[in-house]
């Protein structure tokens, strides 16, 4: 299987659970996708339970970390991101290969915040969920839906 000729960029705005996170440098690593960590983040990256969900991988990670959502925009201007969210009224299906490079994800508990969602309608996405019991999909679910969609369409 050939690696794509451009790095997806995964961005998770204020991850909260390091097993999380630690699973998502993984999936990055095998996939040959960059890691973006935007701050205020709920564990400290030398976490014992980061380290062993990303296992020995995550010397090999492709990852930048930012103080806030204003300072990745800043350092990606070329990026054309896709917003994750289960407000999205589009939904995973309707991203399509080379059309956005960066796919953005909020924290485990809240999603992504109003103020980056705010003016991005068209560039929103969600992942279909079947059963309305459930809520919403494990980040790390999501985040390797997500690329791998986009990856393999």
């Amino acid at each position: 299987m050939r690696k794509p000729d451009q790095p997806l960029q995964i961005v998770l705005v204020h991850p909260q659970i390091p097993q999380n996170t630690g699973n998502i440098g993984r999936f990055c690593v095998a996939t040959g996708c960059k890691l973006a960590l935007i701050h205020p983040l709920g564990f400290e990256l030398s976490e014992k339970n980061l380290r062993r969900a990303g296992l020995d991988y995550w010397q090999h990670l492709q990852v930048d970390e930012y103080p806030n959502w204003q300072a990745w925009q800043e350092k990606n201007k070329e990026a054309r991101p896709a917003f994750m969210t289960k407000k999205a009224t589009k939904d995973l299906r309707e991203l399509s290969k080379g059309e956005y490079n960066a796919f953005v994800f909020g924290c485990e508990s809240t999603g992504l915040p109003e103020e980056i969602l705010q003016g991005a309608e068209n560039q929103s996405f969600c992942i279909p969920i079947w059963d309305q019991r459930v809520r919403s999909y494990n980040l790390s679910n999501a985040v390797a839906m997500t690329a791998m969609h986009v990856l393999l369409c």
